[in-house]
């Protein structure tokens, strides 16, 4: 999972977090990044406040240290994994770190 982690200025990985290799997940740019629609707050049963809020901290945060990773290609467990060392990295509110996992589980949803 050290794809995750290639961060601001140096390794990317956190003084906390030892994180396993493993194959490159598909990176994109911002316009590969889909915003939240309604038919995906409905089928994540997540309300859509909370998957715009996800998107934008993904958009403005995430993006500062890395390139983005594709939600619909990164295995579930991989976020649930990386997403809380991420958020503490980033220096990010817990619920900030709920509204993103929240938005990519819910493009996987998709």
């Amino acid at each position: 999972m050290t794809w995750i982690l290639a961060s601001c200025g140096g390794t990317g990985i956190p003084a906390s977090g030892d994180m396993a290799g493993g194959p490159e997940p598909a990176e994109g740019g911002i316009s590969e990044v889909p915003n939240p629609t309604p038919e995906m707050a409905a089928k994540s049963k997540t309300s859509i406040d909370v998957l715009k809020r996800g998107n934008e901290t993904y958009i403005l945060q995430c993006g500062q240290c890395h390139h983005y990773m594709l939600p619909k290609k990164v295995e579930t467990e991989d976020w649930q994994d990386v997403m809380p060392k991420m958020i503490r990295h980033a220096g990010l509110a817990a619920e900030d770190e709920k509204a993103v996992l929240a938005y990519v589980l819910a493009v996987k949803a998709m």
